[in-house]
């Protein structure tokens, strides 16, 4: 299990405070646990694309109009065993189509940013990741399939120079409500667990999982917050 600790600096009007946080410490306590049994493992599956761009803002994971812009906007829907009830969020994985006439070796890394309800297929693709798998100049004939056969794994997320942050959601009041959005978690991590201080502070809350990748809480410390977040250790 790995945790994360930032200090927030908290502002009269917390709902215009965004990502104003700074990692502070990092530590790793254990590695893995039975969730993560399988990272390695290559699963053999069908994925589509959305064929509307305002629906990768609306994901269940919460990013909200930050989907987009994750991993040059190569993000995902998983169905609900990827998803795992928002302790998915965030996840990457690299998906290779199987035509070989169309597709290349590469394929492509996805961020799952929301959560597919269709059966038939693991992932639903922004279109811009759904191309990426093609060779060049394949693209269009790879949108005209809608569906493909894919295989897939679990890899590291590399946000490259971001760190993991949190983003303060506006429906946050000062010392009533605090809900939170965790981002950019690199590597294989998923998280599991959110914490909220006053900073100097040895005294906790717990924050629950309210949503996807927002976390949120009625026992708001007062002055400034420093947070504390735990994740599983991909293999």
């Amino acid at each position: 299990m790995m945790f994360y600790q930032f200090v927030l600096l908290k502002s009269k009007k917390m709902a215009l405070m965004l990502s104003l946080c700074f990692l502070i410490n990092f530590f790793l306590l254990m590695s893995s646990s039975s969730v993560n049994a399988c990272q390695r493992c290559v699963h053999q599956s069908k994925v589509a694309y959305f064929n509307k761009g305002s629906a990768l803002s609306s994901g269940a994971c919460g990013y909200g109009s930050l989907a987009p812009g994750f991993n040059g906007g190569h993000v995902a829907a998983g169905v609900p065993s990827l998803y795992n009830n928002g302790a998915g969020c965030g996840a990457c994985f690299q998906i290779r189509c199987k035509n070989k006439n169309l597709c290349s070796k590469s394929g492509t890394i996805v961020v799952v940013t929301d959560l597919n309800h269709n059966n038939k297929t693991d992932f639903v693709l922004s279109s811009r990741a759904y191309t990426a798998m093609a060779n060049k100049g394949k693209g269009q004939d790879i949108l005209k399939l809608g569906i493909v056969d894919v295989e897939y794994k679990r890899v590291p997320c590399d946000y490259k120079n971001k760190n993991l942050a949190v983003s303060v959601e506006e429906s946050s009041r000062k010392s009533e409500y605090l809900a939170i959005k965790i981002l950019y978690q690199g590597g294989q991590t998923e998280i599991v667990g959110a914490e909220v201080a006053q900073v100097g502070s040895a005294s906790w809350n717990y924050l629950t999982r309210n949503y996807g990748a927002v976390w949120n809480t009625s026992r708001v410390p007062n002055g400034e917050l420093q947070f504390q977040v735990r994740g599983h250790v991909g293999i």
